[in-house]
């Protein structure tokens, strides 16, 4: 099943984008025996003044058909990093094409996107910059791989 993050906005080069490039890379190599690929960021235009809608449209536009799709929304449940592992696992089983998460712009996202969601994910209540909510995605992403294949990586 191929893993991938579509966000709206462009991550110039900086230490937030080496450590999101590293953890997919990460997550690539641990991801293969377990059927996970892909582990790829697909960045979107934020063009002025398409607001949330236009953003939508086109995150939905990069979505693969058959996909799921998780949407980071302050409004989504919360999970611990076992039980993460264990939706991304679960939708592995099911035979999901793909598992695409979706990062929106300053304004969230619109509402076509938030109803094709398979699921709402929430980081908590507090609010974070967009680069660090990519950074906290990726190393959950690769936190699960390490979950599902039972290394040490993860303590509780």
């Amino acid at each position: 099943m191929r893993v991938g993050v579509l966000a709206v906005g462009r991550l110039r080069a900086s230490s937030e984008r080496s450590l999101v490039e590293d953890y997919l890379s990460r997550a690539a190599k641990a991801g293969r025996g377990m059927g996970l690929t892909g582990f790829d960021v697909t960045e979107i235009d934020d063009r002025k003044g398409s607001g949330r809608d236009g953003e939508a449209a086109l995150l939905l536009k990069a979505l693969p058909e058959s996909a799921a799709l998780v949407a980071l929304d302050e409004r989504g449940r919360t999970l611990d990093s076992p039980g993460f592992a264990g939706e991304v696992a679960g939708l592995r089983d099911r035979g999901a094409g793909g598992l695409f998460f979706a990062i929106g712009g300053a304004d969230g996202h619109g509402a076509a996107l938030l109803e094709r969601a398979d699921l709402l994910l929430s980081f908590g209540a507090m609010v974070w910059p967009h680069m660090l909510a990519r950074v906290m995605l990726t190393e959950q992403i690769y936190r699960a791989t390490q979950i599902l294949a039972g290394t040490p990586y993860h303590r509780v």
